[in-house]
Formats: structure tokens, C-alpha cells, sequence
């Protein structure tokens, strides 16, 4: 493998509105229910007691959003998992299901990201495959050009990380531990997310 494409989120910068998932659905034309992108709501706090009035509680919460895809990972569980070697990973990290051998079996949703889509109509598992048809062309993936906040980046994992220093590699909550898959997927966490290596971002 020559380098290893990826996604960058800037989770501050996300406010959940889906235009990068309703861009990717409309660039695919993926039925009801198949979407390669998602986006999570994630929130999180409690009550607790107010010290200045006894007997009241007052809310310690917060919310933040994600926007996922196939994190085209090191070691991809959905690889390993498919019976007839329709999923590859090419070179330059990617990683491709070929309709033409996929056999539909639903083996590669194994994947915590849930990266890999069963179309009824096709018979075949699907994903994200990081608009591979605008290789050389020099435009930019269809979520990526769609977002207005400007969260999403696609490029050489390697080039993104000395862009982005404050980044984390994959392990940001409610995401799966990144240990299991080795996502290609940076983000710079939200100011109140938990990054899962035990370390929580000031709260302010």
C-alpha cells in the first residue's frame, strides 16, 4: 500500500444538519434506507444538585454530532469477514466491494461503523467508496464539497494528521474503539467529547 486516503471531521464544526449524507444518497441514487453517510446525534450529562438552591436540580448536559462513513480501515473487519473476497483494499487504502462478486450474504455487517449497505433491489452490499470515479479529476467527494460548515476533508491520512495536529484518530465516543478496525478517519473532537484513550476534553 502506497498511502492511506481517509476522512477528517472537525466535530466543533459539525452542527448535524445531513447535507453530506443527502449529497452522497443524491450522487448515488441509493434507495430508502441505503446511506452510506450517517450522521450521529450524540449527548450526554445528568441533573445535579444546585448548591445555590437546596431542593433543585439543574441540567449538566450536552450534545454533539458525527458525520460517519466507511472509514476505509487498516485492518477492515468486513474484509475478513466476506466468504467469496469481494472486498478489497487497493493501494491507496480504499476500501472497494466489487458488485459483480458479492454474493449478498450480509457477512461484512460485522463492521462497527456500519459502513456496509444491503441493496434489495441490486442483491449486493454497498458503500462509501470515497468517490473513487473523481480520481485525477481534482474535484472534491460529495459530502466533502456539500458540507457548509466546511467539517469534512478528504485526502492521504498522513498529509491530514500534519494539517490537523489537534486531531484523534477514530476514537472519539460514541465510535467504536478504534483498536478493533484501525479506522482511516481523524477528528478533531468536539470541546466535549471523550476520547477513548480515557482522556476527557475540558468541559466549558
Amino acid at each position: 500500500m502506497t498511502k492511506q486516503l481517509g476522512f477528517y471531521l472537525d466535530a466543533e464544526a459539525c452542527n448535524g444538519c445531513a447535507v453530506c449524507l443527502v449529497a452522497c444518497k443524491d450522487k448515488y441514487d441509493n434507495p430508502v434506507g441505503v446511506n452510506f453517510r450517517k450522521v450521529i446525534h450524540h449527548t450526554m450529562g445528568s441533573w445535579e444538585q444546585d448548591a445555590a438552591s437546596p431542593g433543585f436540580m439543574v441540567p449538566q448536559i450536552s450534545a454533539y454530532s458525527l458525520s460517519i462513513a466507511c472509514n476505509h480501515c487498516v485492518t477492515p473487519v468486513c474484509l475478513e469477514a466476506c466468504p467469496v473476497a469481494a472486498i478489497s483494499k487497493r493501494d491507496d487504502g480504499r476500501v472497494l466491494i466489487d458488485p459483480e462478486v458479492c454474493v449478498g450474504c450480509r457477512l461484512c455487517q460485522c463492521c462497527p461503523y456500519d459502513a456496509p449497505q444491503f441493496n434489495e433491489a441490486l442483491g449486493v452490499m454497498t458503500m462509501c467508496d470515497g468517490c473513487v470515479d473523481l480520481e485525477g479529476t481534482g474535484e472534491e467527494q460529495a459530502c466533502v464539497a456539500a458540507c457548509p460548515q466546511r467539517a469534512l476533508e478528504f485526502g492521504d491520512i498522513e498529509e491530514l494528521r500534519a494539517k490537523h495536529g489537534d486531531a484523534v484518530l477514530g476514537g472519539v465516543e460514541p465510535l467504536a474503539d478504534p483498536a478493533i478496525t484501525q479506522p482511516s478517519l481523524l477528528v478533531t473532537p468536539h470541546r466535549h467529547s471523550t476520547v477513548l484513550t480515557g482522556r476527557t476534553n475540558a468541559v466549558e
